[in-house]
């Protein structure tokens, strides 16, 4: 039996996890919830405002949505990285186990930003993306800061 449709209680959370971080997204599609995690790993970053002022398109493939999951916020972790951009905004399309998705944000000002911590990597632990018996989506993982 297939859950009901879900209106939209996007969210994000942390949660804790020894020195790293755990993100968790929730959502009405698997999208919104790579979302929400998305947010919540820019969230484990800086709490300042971020100018979406410029667009990265991304695209990232994976047996499964779990590792998906994992592809996805390792993708915008390198786009970070290599760029030294902040992202605030983000369109998640997925089609079976194959995402594309726009990130919209802006250079980083470590003065008006001021990164708490730089993340390193998601990882493997904690990891599940999954539909809750409410209809909501949930994706969650630990990411090693």
């Amino acid at each position: 039996m297939t859950a009901p449709p879900v209106k939209s209680r996007a969210r994000w959370e942390h949660f804790p996890h020894g020195a790293d971080i755990g993100i968790r997204g929730f959502g009405a599609t698997p999208a919104q919830a790579f979302e929400q995690a998305a947010l919540a790993l820019t969230a484990a970053v800086t709490h300042a405002p971020i100018a979406p002022s410029n667009a990265i398109e991304v695209t990232c493939e994976a047996p499964d949505l779990e590792l998906l999951l994992v592809d996805w916020l390792n993708k915008i972790i390198y786009e970070m990285a290599v760029r030294r951009m902040l992202f605030s905004g983000f369109d998640v399309r997925i089609e079976g186990t194959s995402l594309a998705a726009t990130l919209w944000g802006e250079g980083v000002d470590v003065d008006r930003h001021a990164p708490a911590c730089e993340a390193k990597g998601a990882t493997y632990t904690a990891l599940r993306v999954a539909q809750e018996d409410d209809g909501v989506w949930s994706a969650a993982c630990v990411v090693d800061v």
